[in-house]
């Protein structure tokens, strides 16, 4: 599978549109960039699209605007994401919505717990010394 790389462009443009709120965390995921509450994601981006999670009412609300689409790789689109029209880079108002409405669904999920590490899971450059 193969996956997209942002531009720096790309980057901007999500980290311009996130709201400035403590609970949100911007951090990269394989080579792009998410935005997470709680632990959760609520935005990303794969490559220069720009997903949100939302519930089912909004997807479907989403995805009846021309250029929204399904969100991450095609052969394994991420459930529960919906891409942003890209024509909405010259339209950041109308990106701005989608983002606050996709944080404040996901702010309302449970958080997410923190895997803990497995004795043995650490780098094994150790094993080989």
């Amino acid at each position: 599978m193969h996956i997209p790389k942002p531009s720096e462009q790309d980057k901007d443009f999500l980290r311009a549109i996130v709201p400035d709120d403590d609970r949100v965390q911007l951090k990269p995921m394989f080579g792009n960039l998410g935005a997470f509450v709680n632990g959760n994601m609520f935005a990303g981006l794969f490559g220069s699209a720009i997903g949100v999670r939302l519930d089912e009412a909004g997807r479907a609300e989403l995805l009846a605007v021309t250029g929204a689409g399904p969100f991450g790789p095609a052969e394994r689109p991420m459930g529960g994401y919906v891409s942003l029209p890209a024509s909405w880079r010259d339209l950041p108002h109308e990106a701005e919505l989608w983002i606050l409405r996709a944080l404040t669904y996901t702010a309302a999920l449970p958080a997410k717990k923190a895997k803990e590490r497995r004795p043995g899971s650490g780098s094994r450059l150790s094993s080989n010394l």
